[in-house]
């Protein structure tokens, strides 16, 4: 082993350390000898024994032996100073040997010293090494002792690990079995419960308890139904829920016939007043109804989670308050809608009276019935509905047979007043993106409630809507039918332009008031001299106004197209017998009174339903003739289609088609009219002389060509302007009063003179020399007569 080995395996402590460096310093000073050791101070290499012989002060060190002076005697100061004075050589010669011997001796004394020294040394070393031997050995036999136990230990602690765990195990698995058997022994607990006799066992505190650990060991036993019996157990605890809740049924049913009988009793007396009916028919059950309703919920839950077995159960519950509420209300029920005299009623107060009082009669059932369950909800609704079928048997044949379209829309207002009044806020949940509470026949959706939710009034009232609705309907279309299709106008119908002049007067407040109400609906521009409207067209504005608000947007739809085309076959036969007298003022009364329908129909938005009301489209009044009159001066049926993008020929069935089409005709119609007094004379000659031109013939030699009678003609057409036109634009602004609307028309009309006149003009400039050129208007001079002529002589 070397030295290295030996120091990693045995280190030494810092005082064993400390040990070692002191006799490592002790070691490196070897002792003198013992015959020096009082001369510890001397030099390190011995003196010669001259030296130890004490010599007189002054005496010569050279001279060993000799006394410094013979006065002090030498006396015995060391041992090797001879005892007796040397006399023979043999003497001298042995002292002499002594002293060399001596001299030898103290030479090799340190040599001596040191050996001795190492010798201690090794010595020592061999005593640690001995000792480290067998402290090493000692160490060992510890080691392998520690290693015995460890191992020992390890082998108790792994025996005692695997006793906690199969404790552990044991433990848990005796907990686990517990936990399980205690929801088979809970069915020993529930037996003896539910066999404790008489009708407050439902109202212990621990009942409700039992039941729900009951309902607990239901739902385990069927999620482990490959336990051992488990099936038996689950059949006799589902016996014991069955019975828990036919006790919760009889004790509901007892009390509420004892109730009910105690109720009766005292509304069978004499002079019970209101207040006191409405306690005994509401506060007395409501007041029950805090110890009934806890035991009902459960019921009601645990019919949901097993209806096969519970449902009947639930059902008999419902059955039994519905029958005593019924018992309880029809007596008081007949009697209130009898004081409300339904034979003699008008139907408007009726309608009002009845459905209020049945609205809040089914208010305060709903309430109350609330109060008692939160689940069978149809049955409930079924309930009302048959409380409202007492009034509805008197009110439904009474719609049925009403002959004024006014009163049926009033019956559809009430009606649908108070289902408005069931629309529920946003703040309650509800979307109001999925609900059109403007469309009347108010089709919304069931709201995601829990539970019974709120009371829909709608939901009630919506068979008798649908029959005033109904009978609205066919109200409506009897009117069209007798009013508008078959009308017959009278000379006072007809009387035009006269009923427009007299209109002009002021209107009284009840009118406008009336024109305001129907402007807010079709937003008219043209209502504020409705009587001067044609009867079919106020009848049709009338009954579309009736009905707008009480039938769903499709039936109204088809219902106003077929008005609105019906109405405007009568104004086009209306037009043509007041055309026989006077043309143009036939064709104007058209273009008025189509151009009113036409708004009406686009602000009703029959085709297209998406698009705003009292938008700038296209289709509006006087932005219809702007957008067809400006683009054409020739306004042929073809071009009219064109520009109005509307297809062409059969295709056009439409009511809205219709209208354009009757509309541009008429409005061609009047400008002709009032273009021709000018034009034709104009146009004819213009024709005469293209014609003679292409015929090769001597024009001067015409009669009719003659420069006198160009002259002539063209006079008369200044004077035609004057005359004709001037009082045609004062009929067409008496007409149609829309300032813009009569600008459009008479742009076209300049612009049709000013075109013949231009083309009369060249021709005779062509044919002509002399006065009669100065004598012919420029084009500007055209437009500044033309201009003159269509001025609004009032502002």
């Amino acid at each position: 082993m070397t030295m290295e080995e030996w120091e990693a395996k045995a280190p030494l402590s810092e005082v064993e350390l400390k040990s070692v460096a002191a006799v490592k310093a002790a070691s490196e000073k070897p002792t003198l000898p013992f015959q020096f050791a009082s001369d510890e101070a001397g030099p390190s290499r011995p003196s010669t024994p001259l030296a130890r012989v004490k010599m007189a002060p002054g005496s010569r060190p050279s001279t060993p032996g000799l006394p410094a002076s013979r006065s002090q005697p030498l006396g015995p100061t060391h041992a090797l100073h001879p005892k007796q004075p040397v006399q023979t050589p043999q003497q001298f010669y042995d002292w002499f040997a002594l002293i060399d011997r001596s001299v030898a001796h103290s030479q090799e004394a340190h040599f001596r010293q040191h050996l001795l020294s190492v010798s201690e040394h090794l010595e020592m070393c061999d005593r640690l090494v001995d000792r480290i031997e067998q402290v090493d050995r000692e160490v060992d036999g510890m080691l392998e002792g520690w290693r015995s136990v460890e191992e020992g230990g390890k082998s108790l602690q792994d025996a005692s690990h695997k006793l906690l765990e199969e404790r552990d195990h044991l433990v848990d698995l005796q907990e686990a079995i517990g936990t399980k058997l205690d929801y088979f022994q809970e069915l020993e607990h529930a037996t003896r419960m539910l066999n404790h006799p008489g009708e407050s066992l439902v109202l212990q505190t621990d009942f409700l308890y039992m039941v729900e650990r009951v309902d607990v060991c239901i739902d385990f036993l069927k999620a482990h139904r490959h336990y051992r019996e488990a099936e038996v157990y689950l059949l006799r605890f589902q016996q014991c829920l069955t019975r828990a809740m036919t006790l919760i049924k009889m004790f509901f049913v007892g009390s509420l016939r004892a109730l009910t009988q105690d109720v009766s009793r005292r509304l069978a007396e004499k002079d019970v007043s209101q207040t006191a009916q409405m306690h005994l028919l509401y506060t007395r059950f409501t007041t029950v109804s805090t110890q009934l309703a806890p035991l009902l919920g459960e019921l009601e839950r645990r019919a949901r989670a097993h209806p096969d077995a519970l449902g009947a159960l639930l059902a008999e519950c419902h059955s039994a308050y519905f029958s005593a509420r019924k018992g309880l209300l029809v007596g008081r029920l007949t009697e209130e809608i009898r004081g409300l005299d339904p034979a003699r009623t008008e139907l408007v107060e009726l309608t009002r009276a009845g459905c209020s009082y049945l609205k809040q009669l089914c208010t305060d059932e709903f309430d109350l019935y609330r109060a008692f369950f939160s689940s069978g909800k149809d049955m409930l609704y079924q309930y009302l509905e048959n409380l409202c079928d007492y009034l509805y048997d008197d009110l439904r044949p009474r719609i049925l047979h009403e002959p004024r379209l006014t009163a049926l829309c009033e019956v559809c207002t009430v009606l649908q007043a108070l289902m408005v009044l069931d629309v529920p806020s946003l703040e309650e949940g509800y979307n109001d993106e999925d609900e059109d509470y403007g469309e009347l026949n108010l089709n919304l959706d069931e709201p995601k409630e829990r539970g019974l939710g709120r009371l829909h009034i709608r939901q009630l009232l919506q068979m008798v809507l649908q029959d005033a609705q109904t009978r609205l309907f066919f109200k409506a279309q009897s009117v069209i039918q007798s009013e508008i299709r078959y009308y017959q106008p009278k000379p006072e119908d007809l009387a035009y332009p006269d009923k427009l002049i007299a209109a002009r007067k002021p209107v009284t407040g009840y009118e406008m008031r009336e024109k305001e109400s129907i402007s807010q609906l079709f937003q008219l521009s043209s209502l504020d001299k409705r009587e001067t409207w044609f009867p079919t067209l106020s009848k049709t504005v009338w009954v579309l106004s009736q009905l707008h608000d009480f039938v769903q947007p499709a039936i109204f739809d088809d219902l106003a197209q077929e008005a609105v085309s019906l109405c405007r076959m009568s104004l086009s036969a209306a037009a043509n017998m007041l055309g026989s007298k006077s043309p143009l003022d036939g064709h104007l009364f058209l273009v008025r009174h189509l151009l009113i329908l036409k708004e009406m129909t686009r602000n009703l938005d029959l085709v297209q339903r998406d698009a705003p009301r009292g938008s700038n489209d296209p289709y509006g009044v006087t932005d219809t003739l702007t957008n067809v009159l400006s683009r054409t001066t020739n306004l042929l049926p073809n071009s009219l289609f064109a520009s109005f993008g509307m297809p062409r020929g059969d295709d056009m069935t439409d009511a809205k088609h219709s209208i354009d089409l009757d509309l541009k005709q008429a409005c061609e119609a009047v400008i002709a009219l009032l273009s021709d007094p000018v034009c034709t004379p104009l146009r004819t000659f213009v024709d005469r002389v293209h014609a003679h031109q292409s015929s090769a013939g001597l024009l001067a030699a015409q009669q009719w060509a003659r420069q006198p009678v160009a002259e002539a003609l063209e006079a008369d057409a200044r004077a035609a302007c004057q005359r004709d036109v001037r009082g045609g634009i004062a009929r067409m602004r008496l007409y149609l009063e829309d300032r813009r609307t009569v600008d459009v028309l008479v742009q076209h009309v300049r612009e049709r003179v000013q075109d013949e006149y231009g083309a009369f003009r060249e021709v005779v400039r062509n044919m002509y020399a002399g006065a009669l050129r100065e004598q012919l208007l420029p084009d500007e001079g055209v437009a500044a007569l033309m201009k003159d002529v269509a001025e609004d002589p009032s502002g």
